[in-house]
């Protein structure tokens, strides 16, 4: 059973409704996705609709984004309770952040000479958690760079002249929520992440690693995959899809088959709980 366990729709930074994702994946064959956006879980009701309409295994999940000794990391919650009051609370925290963040970018942008609408940001966001991508989108739009790719590199990237530092929520804290949602904390796209990192965030609850990403090769997936072996990790898969914000990256570009999929649901608190009917 093919899945795409990192999946993200029009509620954060994708370009793709979640009943557009759900039909997409269902065209492709996978079995399951989840759908895992940023700082958000405003998509995850409607996929879950829409996923039982046709037949597509919906995951609840989110991807916070966190910072750590001057370090960036994306935590994934799976099988988590996306309705609970605390997560509510925290996310929306979280993006009032993000939209602080992004509107100082946007005045940083405009500091340097490319004449960016606020308001055309907003518009590109629509409903969405408002982040870089949709900044990124707007200096695309008005021919100041040809890529959203380039807008990372040259401005709003770390120590780029426009970059303003997220607010500092811990990878740890991160773990800490999910775990009060009954959820599985994972460490997203962990490529470059050195293992007395992941020794830490195990011993704060971390529970696997994203081993197959698109941008892994071989020989790091390899590396990953034995590295959560040595510490008795969840492995999962996915494709960090993002639809046409993030050309070349198709839905189940990277994914894992059924057998990861059941380990990372019978890890999950909330899931074993509704098994037993507790």
């Amino acid at each position: 059973m093919p899945a795409d366990l990192h999946v993200h729709t029009r509620a954060s930074d994708g370009s793709l409704t979640p009943e557009q994702v759900v039909l997409r994946a269902v065209a492709l064959g996978l079995r399951a996705i989840a759908i895992t956006d940023h700082d958000t879980v405003m998509g995850v009701a409607r996929a879950l609709r829409s996923g039982r309409k046709w037949g597509l295994h919906v995951i609840p999940g989110v991807e916070l984004s966190t910072e750590a000794g001057g370090e960036e990391f994306h935590i994934l919650g799976y099988f988590i309770n996306y309705r609970h009051s605390k997560l509510r609370h925290t996310l929306a925290q979280l993006r009032r952040a993000r939209f602080v963040r992004i509107k100082k970018m946007t005045r940083r942008i405009n500091e340097l000479g490319l004449r960016v609408s606020w308001p055309r940001v907003l518009e590109i966001a629509g409903r969405g958690a408002v982040g870089r991508p949709h900044l990124a989108r707007a200096m695309v739009e008005g021919g100041y760079i040809s890529s959203v790719d380039e807008a990372f590199t040259r401005y709003i990237g770390s120590g780029r002249p426009a970059y303003v530092p997220r607010l500092k929520y811990t990878p740890i804290q991160a773990i800490k929520l999910i775990q009060a949602l009954g959820g599985v904390p994972v460490l997203a796209h962990p490529g470059w992440i050195r293992e007395e990192v992941v020794i830490r965030l195990a011993a704060a609850g971390l529970r696997g690693l994203e081993v197959y990403y698109p941008q892994h090769n071989a020989r790091t997936s390899r590396r990953l995959y034995r590295l959560a072996q040595r510490h008795n990790l969840l492995i999962t898969g996915g494709s960090d899809f993002h639809g046409d914000n993030r050309r070349g990256i198709e839905l189940g570009s990277a994914f894992v088959t059924s057998e990861y999929v059941t380990a990372l649901k019978e890890a999950s608190p909330s899931w074993s709980m509704r098994r037993k009917g507790l």
